[in-house]
């Protein structure tokens, strides 16, 4: 756990927060991750540095960085999926808070220190909530960043390779900060919730 100030919550019971649903974005059609290789095979030879080589080695080699760029792509939708879920989850604890006279002031600008959406993300960080390839920050920014996951075909083999991580972080600093005081984060002991992967 971080260190950080967490805001006191009057009583000693632990509040029973809504199930966090995460869409696994794993699961593909039949067929989809060759649509997805043949649209990114263009970007691929693009970023090959033109040699004397045969063929043979060139395709070979255009179809690996195709294979590199479609697996960034699908970190891309993970993420994505992981931070549509988390706002949403978000969400319903806003509703959970405001309907519990224990918690309806925790939210509230006008008390200090009060938490801020944010402060939800530090929670599941500071449960463990996550899984090894999702980092929660950048999967809220990219949420935040793109109301629906961008089709592969529109997103540029530099997009993936170096952009997005940055993108995504800078749009989770700028939405966690939105308020000037620095928020204080919810003691995780005091909350308890369930997470759900449902497939599509």
């Amino acid at each position: 756990m971080r260190a950080q100030r967490y805001i006191e919550i009057p009583g000693n019971r632990t509040h029973e927060l809504p199930p966090l649903l995460v869409h696994s974005a794993e699961e593909q059609e039949p067929g989809e991750s060759t649509v997805e290789l043949a649209s990114v095979m263009s970007e691929a030879e693009d970023m090959l540095a033109t040699r004397d080589e045969d063929e043979q080695t060139v395709e070979q080699r255009k179809f690996e960085l195709a294979l590199q760029l479609t697996g960034q792509y699908r970190q891309l939708v993970a993420h994505w999926s992981w931070g549509d879920g988390i706002l949403e989850w978000i969400r319903q604890c806003e509703t959970t808070f405001e309907n519990e006279n224990t918690l309806r002031q925790l939210l509230h600008p006008d008390v200090w220190p009060h938490a801020n959406r944010a402060s939800f993300v530090t929670l599941l960080a500071d449960k463990g909530v996550g899984t090894p390839r999702v980092e929660l920050e950048r999967a809220v920014g990219l949420r935040l960043t793109f109301r629906h996951p961008p089709p592969i075909d529109c997103v540029s083999n530099q997009f993936l390779f170096y952009l997005n991580s940055k993108i995504a972080g800078t749009a989770y600093r700028t939405w966690a900060h939105l308020v000037p005081q620095e928020a204080a984060a919810f003691p995780p002991e005091r909350f308890h919730f369930e997470v759900l992967c449902l497939g599509n």
